[in-house]
């Protein structure tokens, strides 16, 4: 079906009355109503949404989800969470890869890439693994996954052997693909499952130290010295952990980072005794959010990514101390960061849409511009009127979040990917 979206367009660092015309599953007809070419663009046929008081933007890309399909579907689907992912205006999604079966060969990804084809609504990208199994003793199967992964990744362990890790750099280096990593020391970690803070101390609970996040770092970027691999870091919450990738991207280092957004608007003194507290990495102390804000202000950290990680609800029934970690955040990103940073004066709305948009696509070349002949991909916003963040409401089948009954602005009222309406709420 041919569409007509009539809007506030965001390109190119401002807004401007636009139109946009979808047709085939691309941009069609894009331009100005006031332009040279007003009148054949307002009168392009299909069906006609005007939006008076919303906005257009670029498509979201979250390069860090967990779809939890195949093996875990009571947690969520490529269906629902590819739905949950157009509720929150991403167009553009890469799926993590601690699945059953592991895809650390073609074989293991196959399912996936079936239930992708099948239900996925918007674009999904999955990595494969680092090590087979995910078990960090030998690497995967790297030529199979090859052509069809958009980077290697163990996240949800760190690779703990120092040499196979310069190996999975090297054989990644051959095949020009990035090693994606989640980075954590399991003996520094040593059994811990919240911030080693205030909190922790007052409260009887066992802390994760921040080194078993940065000490990981630190070896990982000395070997992307020796080997010129292509690095990303993944949810990066310690402010040590910041100065060392602005070291590196000093030196000349092919490297990035992403953070989350729990990481830049919370701190461990909001720590509550309960599940949906509860992620890996965790919330940190008030000195970290700040270096991650800095580091999002001077260009160190490149995206913010939600590792939208979701559980049953008696998985994070258990409290801090038992319960699963993960907290959902697809459909929360874009209302806390617009409501939190942009709105209270830390940062622009364009470096906002930098990092969710222009700055994941240019690192992993995925995405779209809103630009004529590209795919469409795009997503339309209510940024005025304030609402309550109700998990009730979530298309996720996941409904942890810390964020709930939490005063929003920014309500996702339309997601177009692939050139279909995959998100309407109007």
């Amino acid at each position: 079906m041919n569409r007509v979206i009539k809007s506030k367009v965001y390109k190119d660092g401002s807004f401007f009355d636009g139109i946009i015309g979808v047709q085939g599953g691309s941009i069609s007809s894009f331009g100005s109503c006031s332009g040279a070419d007003s009148s054949s663009l307002c009168h392009t046929e299909g069906e006609v949404f005007q939006f008076n008081n919303f906005v257009v933007l670029p498509g979201f890309i979250d390069v860090h989800v967990h779809l939890r399909e195949p093996g875990f579907s009571y947690k969520e689907t490529v269906e629902s969470g590819t739905l949950a992912a157009a509720r929150g205006g991403y167009t553009h999604v890469c799926s993590m890869p601690n699945l059953k079966p592991v895809p650390d060969s073609f074989e293991g990804l196959e399912p996936q890439l079936k239930a992708i084809e099948n239900s996925a609504k918007v674009n999904v990208y999955p990595y494969g693994t680092i090590t087979e199994g995910q078990r960090g003793m030998k690497l995967s199967d790297f030529d199979g996954l090859l052509n069809r992964v958009i980077a290697f990744s163990d996240d949800g362990v760190g690779v703990q052997n120092e040499d196979l890790m310069r190996q999975a750099m090297l054989e990644a280096k051959k095949r020009k693909k990035m090693i994606v990593a989640h980075c954590e020391d399991n003996v520094l970690r040593a059994g811990g499952y919240i911030h080693d803070g205030e909190y922790a101390r007052k409260h009887g609970h066992k802390g994760i130290n921040s080194e078993s996040e940065w000490k990981q770092i630190e070896r990982d970027l000395k070997l992307v010295a020796e080997t010129g691999c292509s690095y990303h870091v993944c949810h990066i919450s310690a402010k040590e952990s910041v100065e060392l990738l602005r070291q590196a991207k000093r030196a000349g280092l092919d490297v990035s980072g992403e953070t989350a957004p729990h990481y830049l608007v919370l701190d461990d003194s909001e720590l509550r005794d309960e599940g949906r507290f509860k992620m890996n990495p965790p919330i940190r102390s008030a000195k970290d959010r700040e270096a991650l804000i800095e580091g999002i202000l001077d260009g160190t950290l490149d995206m913010i990514a939600t590792d939208h990680a979701p559980h049953s609800a008696e998985e994070k029934g258990k409290g801090l101390k038992d319960s699963l970690m993960g907290i959902v955040g697809l459909e929360t990103a874009f209302p806390v960061l617009y409501t939190e940073l942009v709105k209270g004066g830390i940062i622009s709305f364009d470096k906002l849409i930098k990092l969710l948009h222009y700055n994941p696509m240019k690192r992993f070349g995925i995405g779209t511009e809103i630009e004529f002949g590209a795919e469409a991909n795009f997503t339309v916003f209510d940024l005025d009127t304030p609402y309550i963040i109700d998990s009730n409401e979530f298309l996720s089948m996941g409904k942890s979040t810390p964020f709930e009954g939490k005063e929003v602005y920014g309500r996702c009222k339309m997601t177009i990917a692939k050139g279909d309406l995959v998100w309407k709420e109007i």
